[in-house]
């Protein structure tokens, strides 16, 4: 996923009510920047880090900026929680990760039980749905979600459940974006009922798949599947 325009190059002054953040760009303003991650964003918040941001011209918006990433521990960390999706439906299309090539047709947002689901492919043998999340947690040499408490995402993962008991393939993909762990695993330290859930899916046919997210001002890529370990 390459931006279709220069980011804008700040750093951070402070995020606060979730989704606001405040940042002093080069030229010496201070604006008020778009977060789009409603979490903690435990691991991947640092005063004074280097940030980016999207300009936005939309007269509607009370913010004229989206934050895209921040500078930790020498590396881009990917805070725009709208990004995930873009990049897997284009490597859905695109073929690009091999555990879920072969599709012919790929559609977002389709509507399973009382959940929509992020993705749906299919193709002659078979039919898939995919929920992807974003991962900037950081333990260690462990990626972990979530960051906070999250029951939008325990229902999910009872919706793939249900998904895989009706013989469909499903699978839950976690996108980190950043580049500095080697492992992903649940957060049960913060969300204990939504680790055991996962550990209960991938016990039951669900598939997960994280991958790691290479970012950059300029584009942002997919790179490597990790390894993972859902105990606690």
């Amino acid at each position: 996923m390459e931006y279709r325009e220069k980011l804008i190059h700040g750093r951070l002054i402070r995020r606060y009510k979730r989704f606001l953040a405040d940042v002093k760009l080069d030229d010496g303003r201070t604006v008020t920047a778009h977060c789009t991650n409603s979490g903690s964003m435990k691991s991947c918040l640092e005063e004074d880090a280097e940030v980016y941001l999207t300009p936005v011209d939309d007269p509607k918006r009370r913010t004229k900026f989206t934050w895209e990433m921040i500078r930790i521990n020498d590396g881009w960390v990917g805070i725009n929680t709208g990004v995930p999706n873009k990049l897997a439906y284009e490597a859905l299309v695109s073929n690009s990760i091999f555990s879920l090539r072969g599709y012919t047709t790929v559609r977002r947002e389709v509507k399973f039980g009382n959940s929509r689901i992020d993705l749906f492919a299919e193709n002659d043998r078979e039919k898939c749905f995919i929920e992807v999340k974003n991962v900037t947690l950081k333990e260690g040499r462990f990626a972990r979600f979530p960051d906070a408490r999250t029951e939008r995402g325990l229902k999910h993962l009872n919706e793939l459940m249900e998904i895989r008991r009706q013989g469909m393939r499903a699978v839950m993909l976690y996108v980190v974006q950043r580049t500095d762990v080697e492992i992903f695993g649940p957060a049960w330290d913060i969300d204990p009922a939504y680790s055991k859930t996962l550990l209960q899916a991938f016990e039951n046919g669900v598939e997960v798949i994280p991958v790691m997210a290479h970012v950059s001002p300029e584009k942002i890529e997919f790179g490597r599947v990790l390894p993972f370990d859902l105990g606690k």
